[in-house]
């Protein structure tokens, strides 16, 4: 059954899980590393949740706006876990919808309209309206019912440019996402020729 859209745009994701339901098994296991976007900047400068959570569920774009889909990414995270804005802007909706915890970020510099994320089930620590800075915390994630992350609890983190769904996951620099080795260079100097 299709879902019917939200009659207000800026608060369309709510970042609530649109597709699957209780019925679907959510599927388990590492996400594909996202395709670069290059309507998405690069800038997220931590996780949301966590260090590098597993991904519960990746994204799976619906094929038209009433389609069956996953329109974000569910990141394993217990009850209780912070939630941080992953890149700095300025919160658009903290509140309940459908029962459920909700926070939306629009975020600073990155065009009309502006990418905003959104971060769910979370009680809410912040106020529509406030600044924040990546690494703030906007509350905590919240327990739930329902069956949407199979035996483990999760965020749902979304992203959006007006009421266009995008993969969160690709406001993810390659270092964050853990893609290719790290190499620690010396402070004096390029690494010396072997």
């Amino acid at each position: 059954m299709p879902e019917a859209e939200p009659a207000d745009p800026s608060d369309a994701d709510a970042g609530l899980p649109s597709g699957g339901g209780a019925g679907t098994p959510a599927p388990t296991g590492p996400a594909t590393p996202p395709v670069a976007d290059p309507a998405v900047p690069a800038l997220a400068r931590s996780w949301p949740v966590g260090v590098r959570p597993p991904v519960v569920r990746g994204w799976e774009p619906p094929a038209t706006a009433y389609s069956r889909g996953h329109r974000g990414v569910d990141l394993e995270a217990v009850p209780g876990a912070p939630v941080r804005a992953v890149a700095p802007g300025r919160v658009s909706f903290a509140g309940r919808v459908a029962g459920r915890g909700v926070v939306s970020v629009e975020l600073s510099g990155t065009g009309s309209p502006p990418l905003r994320t959104t971060y769910g089930p979370v009680r809410a620590s912040v106020h529509q309206g406030d600044e924040v800075l990546a690494g703030t915390v906007l509350g905590t994630v919240e327990a739930t019912r329902d069956a949407h992350c199979g035996p483990t609890s999760c965020l749902h983190w979304g992203l959006l440019r007006g009421a266009v769904y995008l993969n969160p996951l690709s406001l993810l620099p390659p270092w964050l996402l853990g893609l290719g080795p790290s190499r620690l260079l010396p402070l004096d100097g390029p690494p010396p020729e072997h």
